[in-house]
């Protein structure tokens, strides 16, 4: 099914924004995010595979997986690992890394809304605050169906995203930072009663300037939950970091862990 044009459509923002979005923190963090998925997905490597038997190993599904951070690194650990987006150019980028360090993963330019593989996935992973972003709340319920369908009985769904609560307690108007040589400028403003966050970022390189304005759709942790069982998840659990810590006042982020029914 074909989708209307959507502003994260558009190649060039990523392309421009890639320093400042993947910026070093974010690929120190990859080991700590790919042992906390496995752990919370309870995915043992070592109990499933038989001697000489990789393709009998679990499958993990990246959703919205730019670069690969996530994809690359489970591969690297002897998971076999699908990585859909639909990003050209951070697709062949992650699809070079693969082939360079001889990994074989599967990359898919594909949206979300319309990717399915029926029960073939053992987990289904949306990082780095991806979700909420679709015009139509609908679609966002529509991905979440896409990934319990992928999943395989026993399956596990693991999103993290930015939290209502967070995101009404860290609120702040607008902010300048510099990072890899580029200047950002953004401001932020509350939408339809926090139901959103509009966010106006605009770049600064080389004497040009690259403006972008998006509604990120926000969803309080009991919201996030009841859209998972709403949607058939049999459980969810909810965390407020990579630690397992609590999702309560000190939280930094909103991880939702849903599992399917074995």
């Amino acid at each position: 099914m074909a989708y209307k044009k959507e502003w994260f459509d558009d190649e060039r923002f990523w392309e421009a924004y890639a320093p400042i979005i993947f910026d070093s923190q974010h690929w120190a963090e990859v080991p700590l995010v790919a042992d906390s998925v496995t752990r919370l997905a309870k995915l043992n490597l070592y109990e499933s595979l038989g001697e000489g038997n990789r393709a009998a190993g679990p499958w993990v599904l990246d959703f919205c997986c730019g670069f690969g951070r996530i994809t690359l690194e489970l591969a690297r650990r002897g998971f076999m690992a699908t990585g859909v987006d639909i990003t050209q150019s951070y697709l062949q980028t992650a699809r070079e890394d693969a082939a360079y360090e001889n990994l074989d993963i599967e990359f898919i330019h594909e949206d979300v809304r319309s990717f399915t593989r029926s029960q073939f996935f053992d987990l289904v992973t949306n990082l780095y605050i991806s979700f909420g972003y679709f015009e139509n709340p609908n679609d966002d319920r529509l991905m979440v169906k896409n990934a319990y369908e992928s999943l395989k009985p026993g399956g596990t769904f693991i999103i993290e995203t930015l939290g209502k609560e967070i995101a009404v307690r860290d609120f702040v108007e607008r902010e300048w930072f510099t990072r890899a040589g580029l200047t950002v400028l953004t401001e932020y403003t509350p939408v339809d009663a926090w139901e959103g966050l509009k966010n106006r970022w605009i770049l600064l390189k080389d004497g040009q300037w690259l403006e972008r304005t998006f509604i990120q759709r926000l969803y309080a942790a009991s919201e996030l939950r009841r859209l998972l069982l709403d949607t058939g998840f049999a459980s969810v659990e909810l965390y407020g970091d990579w630690n397992d810590g609590a999702y309560d006042n000190r939280a930094q982020v909103l991880i939702a862990v849903g599992r399917k029914s074995p």
